[in-house]
């Protein structure tokens, strides 16, 4: 699985960013790992130098093998934070999916006996 890690030039501040973010969506996307080719992060601070309640934002696009991309957006007072809630969220999305996907996987169709 590729990881992609975007940013702008505000939340590159601190540092090790990208690499806390990264290890964390890792890490609450582990058990669907086999699963994705890919997996895009995005934080970004919605208001540059002002401060605000939940100005900071993460997205994560998902790439199931063989699927559609699946997208998740967080807001939070950092980007550790909405990092964190945005995994959370995808985690439970992706729960979803492959759940529904393997709910509905068809059997083959027993013979017929007369």
């Amino acid at each position: 699985m590729q990881v992609q890690f975007n940013s702008n030039s505000s939340v590159m501040g601190t540092e090790n960013v990208a690499e806390r973010i990264e290890e964390s969506v890792r890490g609450k996307l582990a058990r669907f790992e086999d699963r994705l080719t890919r997996i895009e992060i995005h934080v970004r601070d919605e208001n540059g130098p002002k401060h605000g309640a939940d100005d900071k934002a993460c997205t994560i696009e998902a790439r199931p093998a063989g699927g559609r991309a699946i997208g998740v957006t967080e807001h939070a007072d950092t980007v550790d934070a909405a990092a964190r809630k945005a995994a959370g969220t995808m985690a439970q999305r992706l729960e979803r999916h492959f759940g529904k996907s393997e709910r509905h996987g068809h059997e083959p169709r027993p013979e017929k006996t007369l």
